[in-house]
């Protein structure tokens, strides 16, 4: 159908109507031939509107607005009652009939490119809407060039009270003309000459240049200034308008082109043209060497024989040349029924958003541009881009104003820099001038280089890679692009304020890995979007590395903030509510589990430059590469440098061994269609080809390798090389890994309040919440076996005890070890790792022999424990199984265990001072060890007694008077003083508790606890008295006759002399080892505790003898057990404290007794109880080590 014929469709009645408005609008005289307005213009332009409001958008049609066209409206009617106001007349009735004439203009040139697809699908859209595109082209070029009056400085002088008003004080009405008069500027710079339709005249009056022209000469331009420069406060509502505006007007411009003389473009668009017809030339010559002449016109067929025996028919004299031509010839006819991409279509071309396109201005359009962006960034660029941004983040404005933002912020800062380095060019072309202040013009463009507009960025970008909007992303990246280049001229730049601004803007812009992590993977999930999004991904990567490396290089101690994602572990939950304490520790440790999810570490420049020398990556630059014929120098260059990386400094030239990107690589050097060999970097090209090719050969043909190696090199290289192989493909052998050894997992224990009654069940129950109830089985079932090895060594005790009466005395033997079962590699892995089954067996009764960080370490049962022991600890299990312990408050049994050494007691907290600050009174004191005591008491505040502390001032004052008058000073007396003023200070600081480590809880008393430490305490004693028990019993033994008395005092005392002097000689020769760094002190600790035990041991045995009115504090001999023979082994303290532990000693280990009979005691009033060693100051009494009471506090 013609687009100009009328359309036969709109509805007859709806036409009639419509014209009949329009005639009685007004129309020309039939005297003058002038334009007379109608008596009711007003009410006639108000029914206009009201028809297009209700008919066409209500019901989804174009009807009206084909009717108003098809009448020719706008050219005869609207723009002659415009013309009609003039200038410098005041009319209100003209005035309200152009405010009715603006309405009806700006829904007639409101544009038609936000149809859905699904109305495109429908026939409205043929019906009405290429008509319509036409018809506004006429509206637009009749507005901009009325010869009657100047049509857009009249809409202005509409909307210039409304604007004149304040922002407070304006009405509704007054912000809807303002609106009105935008989207009118919008509407226009909007339209253009659809390429798919024919033109109805001259199409250089609405072109880019045309409109610039016409709003330069109606002064829209300065009113677009002003409306920017107000953004911020008087016009914050209309940012997205002029936001529109200004993309409409500024997109496809070269900004550098704005900021070149005229010279300088002629120069640079004859580079172009040299540049274009070379790249024709060169596509020619590849082409005329296999062309046709009038030799070969007859036409030639040749069969190929190819190796399965089968023939392949080529056509063409070229193909018999040679047997290259003949394939490649052979290659070009074959046919490849390629797959259909089923996913979203690309969208087709569209005037109105694309990004890519390129418009050419004139030299008057150029320059009223470039004065106009100049007194924009001056004036108008902050205030509309904060404001802008503002906006955004309240998702006030719609998607496509967000990629029109990203957009003019990337214009923006390109033109700042083309003016920028075209002041550089004249200040250096006029070297003779005075040295001016160079102006920062940095502070313009400040509104988009803060943390904000990072912040936004980032969000889309990620937003926008996740939704799989690649126009979004496409101007998100453009601008970020540009953001980088800016902030490198800034680091460049000889202030020091740019310098130190641009360290901080890079520090926040590196510190996030997620941001270098989104650049990676948006390199690697290139797809098919297109040349234009290909140029913006592998620049904005170019440009992020080099950038990251440089400032790498430069700040060695880098930091980057990581965010890994936390793994929570599943745990089995009642139903919603029914347990409120374990829901809040849930919450509590999901946010412990959040905040442990950001940590900072080092940043290693080759860690991540290693992630873009993958696959993908290369398979993006090669998509980019088979458009060379169309890349300009800087684009093939970005290439080369990508691959020159990859191949060399990387050293992964594999990933190019595949064939497509060989044969692309040979193309680009031999031909056909490949790079001029007289354009911008073709030398560089060709080296690195013909080294690519070469590491090609040697891999295939590497030495030591097998012909199999080539046979498989044959055939990786039709494939893309996986990751996992890709070192055995470069290397030949796989890379061997080290396993880092497992760590094992955190040592548990009991809270204070838990009993030693309950410890098994508070570990059982704890086991039970985790749903490890088949490691409990596991415990249940070695406990059973290791029950029946115990009693059937139990059983055979008084066989071995009968022939220690007979007459041939055989040794007591003490229980076997009973070892626990890991044949099960589950078993013996959850004994290491879980750590709830390692408590378990702790409170049950097992030891662990071995490192902490062995895998393979046994657990065993020692001989101390009984059967009945095992049987009761048994049965204490399988009740907890069946009944858990209840606590109070309604906690939990996790809740009634602990890291162990996650809590400090508050005496071994002390002050810390800084090392760096000098030394002070309030310094804390050293005890004789070098350890600290307390700090010095603070100042209590006393009471404010007048009585009491006037005396005492007027004595200070007495004696400072009575001092004053002494000339006669003794400095070393002074001194003497002050020392022993810090002595007294100091022993008394050794003598109190500061106030400091007492808390309110202190005073708070717990029964709980008081009766668990009663408990313990009558324990210690009762194993004590057993251990002096039995020392007792072997030392009555010992002594049978006078004459072994005797002998045996002498050969005590030259032993004891002996072990004297044996002791002091190992302890200087420990100390040497120590002092040279051979042996550790912790290894020597135990030999020296091992033989003060035998010094002593040997000391009480001659003091027995010697002074029998020693009093023993012990029980009576037959009380104790049978006497023992002694054993003739060698004496282990370490091994005895492990031997002799008990279920009741698993928390004490230290309070086992010592090899020989030595027991560790203090002093006490009820008894004696073992006390931990080593300890700091010891006295010898009746073979036993003691402690001073004193030394109790």
């Amino acid at each position: 159908m013609d687009p100009f014929e009328k359309s036969s469709t709109v509805d007859p009645e709806v036409r009639a109507y419509v014209y009949s408005l329009v005639s009685a609008l007004g129309g020309r005289s039939t005297l003058d031939a002038s334009y007379a307005i109608g008596d009711d213009a007003l009410a006639v332009l108000k029914d206009l509107t009201r028809w297009i409001r209700l008919y066409d958008e209500k019901t989804d049609r174009h009807d009206v607005k084909r009717c108003l066209a098809e009448a020719n409206l706008v050219k005869g009617d609207l723009l002659e009652i415009l013309a009609q106001w003039p200038e410098g007349s005041e009319s209100k009735y003209k005035s309200k009939l152009a405010l009715g004439v603006l309405e009806l203009l700006v829904p007639l040139t409101w544009p038609l490119d936000g149809l859905g697809e699904e109305r495109e699908k429908s026939g409205e859209f043929h019906k009405h809407v290429p008509f319509l595109q036409l018809a506004q082209v006429g509206y637009k070029r009749a507005v901009l060039h009325c010869d009657a009056t100047s049509i857009l400085r009249t809409v202005v002088r509409i909307g210039l009270p409304a604007m004149a008003t304040t922002r407070r004080e304006r009405s509704k009405r007054d912000e809807g003309i303002i609106r009105l008069v935008l989207y009118l500027f919008r509407n226009l710079a909007m339209i253009v000459q659809p390429q798919h339709l024919p033109s109805q005249g001259d199409e250089n009056d609405v072109t880019r240049s045309a409109t610039i022209d016409a709003f330069h000469a109606q002064d829209i331009l300065t009113l677009l200034l002003t409306v920017g420069s107000g953004a911020g406060d008087e016009f914050q509502d209309y940012g997205s308008v002029m936001l529109e505006i200004l993309f409409h007007l500024l997109k496809g411009v070269d900004a550098k082109k704005l900021f070149m003389k005229k010279e300088q473009v002629a120069s640079t668009d004859t580079q172009y043209l040299k540049e274009t017809l070379s790249k024709e030339r060169a596509m020619l010559d590849s082409y005329n060497k296999f062309a046709p002449t009038r030799h070969n016109r007859f036409g030639t067929m040749v069969w190929v024989k190819r190796d399965d025996t089968k023939y392949s028919t080529v056509t063409g004299q070229h193909s018999i040349t040679n047997e290259s031509q003949t394939l490649h010839q052979m290659d070009k006819t074959k046919k490849w029924n390629k797959p259909k991409y089923l996913g979203k279509l690309p969208q087709e071309f569209n005037e109105q958003s694309d990004f890519g396109m390129t418009v050419e201005l004139t030299d008057t359009a150029r320059k009223h541009l470039q004065s106009f962006v100049e007194d924009f960034l001056d004036s108008s660029f902050n205030p509309l881009f904060s404001c802008l941004r503002k906006a955004i983040e309240r998702e006030d404005v719609g998607s496509e104003n967000v990629r029109q933002y990203f957009y003019l912020v990337s214009w923006f800062l390109n033109a700042e820099a083309a003016r920028r380095d075209a002041t550089h060019r004249e200040n250096g072309s006029h070297a003779d001038r005075p040295t001016q202040t160079e102006e920062n013009t940095y502070a313009y463009i400040a509104a988009v280089l803060d943390q904000e507009t990072f912040v936004l960025m980032n969000r889309n970008m990620q937003r926008a890679f996740d939704d799989k909007d690649w126009r979004m992303l496409q101007t998100t990246l453009l601008a970020f692009t540009q953001i980088l280049l800016t902030v490198q001229s800034m680091a460049a730049s000889k202030d020091e304020e740019d310098q130190e601004i641009a360290e901080n803007i890079q520090n926040r812009i590196f510190y996030e890995e997620g941001t270098h992590d989104r650049i990676v993977q948006i390199l690697r999930g290139y797809t098919h979007q297109g040349i234009a999004y290909l140029d913006v991904i592998t620049e904005c990567t170019h440009v992020f590395v080099r950038m990251l490396e440089r400032y790498a290089k430069t700040n060695v101690d880098m930091q980057v903030r990581s965010k890994r994602r936390s793994r929570k572990k599943q745990q089995v939950q009642g139903p919603a509510g029914e347990n409120p304490a374990v829901d809040a520790e849930q919450a509590e440790e999901d946010t412990r589990d959040a905040q442990r999810t950001v940590s900072e570490r080092s940043f290693d420049f080759a860690r991540f430059s290693a992630k873009f020398t993958t696959q993908k990556s290369v398979d993006t630059f090669i998509a980019l590469l088979h458009f060379h014929a169309e890349l300009s120098s800087t684009q093939l260059k970005r290439c080369h440098r990508f691959f020159y990386r990859l191949a060399f400094k990387a050293d992964l030239a594999i990933l190019l061994f595949r064939v497509d990107i060989l044969l692309l690589f040979h193309r680009l050097i031999k031909g056909p269609d490949g790079l001029d060999p007289k354009g911008e970097g073709f030398h560089d090209w060709e080296t690195l080809v013909s080294q690519v090719f070469r590491k090609c050969v040697k891999w295939i043909c590497k030495e030591g390798q097998a012909e199999s190696w080539r046979k498989m090199c044959m055939i990786e290289m039709l494939f893309s090389k996986v990751g996992n192989t890709v070192f055995y493909l470069h290397n030949g052998f796989d890379r061997v890994t080290e396993k880092r050894a497992p760590r094992p997992p955190a040592e548990l224990d009991f809270k204070a309040c838990v009993t030693e009654e309950q410890k098994i069940a508070v570990a059982v129950a704890v086991m039970l919440e985790h749903n490890k109830a088949d490691l409990i089985a596991f415990v249940r079932g070695e406990l059973t076996r290791a029950i029946e090895e115990r009693s059937a060594w139990e059983s055979s005790v008084p066989s071995l005890a009968a022939q220690i009466d007979s007459d041939t005395p055989a040794p007591l033997s003490t229980a076997p070890c009973i070892f626990l079962s890991l044949t099960d590699p589950e078993r013996k892995a959850s004994c290491f790792k879980d750590k709830h089954l390692r408590l378990l067996l702790l409170v049950v009764g097992y030891q662990r022999l071995g490192s902490t960080d062995d895998v393979d370490a046994a657990w065993l049962l020692p001989s101390e424990l009984s059967s009945q022991t095992l049987q009761n600890r048994l049965e204490r299990i399988q009740k907890a199984g069946f009944d858990p312990p209840t606590f109070e408050d309604g906690k939990s049994a996790g809740e009634m265990i602990k890291a162990k050494g996650s809590y400090t007691s508050r005496s071994a907290a002390v002050n810390t001072f800084d090392s760096d600050s000098a030394a002070s009174d309030t310094e804390p004191a050293l005890d004789a060890e070098g350890n600290a005591l307390f700090p010095p008491n603070e100042r209590s505040k006393r009471a404010n007694d007048a009585d009491d502390a006037a005396p005492k001032k007027r004595r200070r004052l007495r004696r400072a008077a009575d001092n004053s008058g002494d000339e006669d000073v003794d400095p070393e007396a002074e001194a003497r003083k002050a020392a022993a003023r810090a002595k007294a200070q100091k022993e008394r600081d050794a003598k109190i508790k500061s106030r400091l480590r007492v808390t309110a809880s202190d005073d708070e008393s717990d029964e709980g606890r008081d009766a668990v430490f009663f408990a313990k305490e009558e324990e210690r004693r009762k194993k004590t008295r057993g251990v002096i028990a039995r020392v007792i019993v072997k030392e009555t033994g010992a002594a049978t006759t006078e004459t072994s008395k005797s002998k045996g005092k002498g050969a005590r005392k030259g032993k004891r002399k002996r072990l004297a002097k044996s002791s002091v000689a190992s302890d200087q020769e420990s100390d040497a080892k120590v002092a040279s760094g051979d042996v550790s002190a912790g290894s020597i600790a135990p030999d020296r505790r091992r033989r003060e035990v035998l010094e002593i041991s040997s000391a009480k045995s001659s003091e027995s003898d010697s002074d029998e009115s020693t009093p023993v504090s012990s029980p009576p001999a037959t009380s104790g057990p049978k006497r023992q023979k002694p054993s003739d082994k060698p004496v282990s303290v370490a091994g005895d404290l492990e031997s002799s532990a008990t279920d009741d000693d698993v928390e004490m280990g230290d309070d086992a007794p010592l090899a020989n009979g030595a027991v560790v005691v203090e002093d006490m009033e009820d008894g004696v109880s073992p006390v931990k060693q080593p300890m700091p100051a010891r006295r010898t009494r009746a073979g036993f080590v003691v402690d001073d009471s004193s030394d109790a506090d």
